[in-house]
């Protein structure tokens, strides 16, 4: 365990160092930022404008956090040989997979932080500067405490990202395991599509098929609660907690047939 933590504390200073990180977030507080100014043109909607931009680039700029830094993490070292330093020293090669994958996951926790201070920042000078009336009009308090469960569930899908990132790069090359990712992160929002294939074609093979594959690939769509948290819905605790307990569940799959590649990898 100590030798996972020292990894994960040296992927996360190296990934501090790094200026992608820190362009996206930047770039995503002024998106921030901007919502407020394109609410402005548009009476009685302004909030719920601010909220929905706010969390979708939360969203979006963390999954390019996750993964073009998380897909770096096992090929770069590949790539500059220094993985013979670093599995030369006591260290296996699944305290190296877990190592980068627990470094990464709090570099995108630091990145998710800031993105919400500055978030929870622009709805409160939006709380400030609205009348009376129209904070009476909102669904739902501008720093409404239940945006933070949306967030929480943003950040569990990228941590499954993460490790879907980092399970492709562990055996194919970075830009393969780039569309592999996007593709899945894609596909998964849909996914429930593919559960009720059957009121789309008659054929008995290609639906359970399309079952089959509902049951492979990662549901994403539950962790998007953007639409309900804008609106004032109320979100059941229990999804929260079985949303959460499937993202430990798949990225536990994935972090062990990752380990179990890496493995067996002729790196001569």
């Amino acid at each position: 365990m100590r030798t996972i933590s020292l990894i994960a504390v040296a992927v996360f200073k190296e990934s501090v160092r790094d200026r992608v990180p820190y362009a996206m977030v930047v770039f995503a507080v002024l998106l921030m930022a901007a919502s407020y100014l394109i609410a402005q043109m548009t009476a009685g909607q302004d909030m719920k404008i601010i909220k929905d931009l706010g969390l979708a680039a939360l969203s979006i700029f963390g999954l390019f956090i996750a993964i073009f830094i998380g897909i770096g993490l096992v090929s770069k070292e590949v790539e500059k040989k220094s993985v013979f330093g670093m599995l030369s020293k006591p260290v296996s090669r699944t305290q190296f997979v877990l190592g980068k994958y627990a470094g990464l996951v709090m570099t995108l926790a630091a990145n998710l932080g800031v993105m919400t201070i500055a978030y929870y920042a622009v709805l409160y000078y939006m709380e400030l500067s609205s009348s009376p009336a129209a904070r009476a009009s909102w669904p739902a308090p501008a720093t409404d405490p239940r945006l933070l469960i949306a967030i929480a569930l943003i950040f569990a899908e990228l941590m499954l990202v993460t490790a879907l990132a980092l399970f492709f790069s562990t055996y194919s090359s970075p830009l393969l395991a780039t569309l592999l990712t996007i593709g899945l992160w894609v596909a998964g929002h849909f996914n429930a599509d593919l559960r009720n294939f059957e009121t789309v074609v008659d054929s008995t093979p290609v639906v359970a098929l399309a079952r089959a594959i509902y049951y492979v690939l990662p549901n994403l769509a539950p962790f998007d609660v953007k639409a309900e948290v804008v609106h004032g819905m109320p979100i059941a605790m229990r999804h929260v907690l079985y949303t959460v307990a499937y993202a430990v569940v798949y990225i536990t799959t994935l972090l062990t047939a990752a380990v179990a590649i890496f493995r067996r990898r002729d790196f001569k």
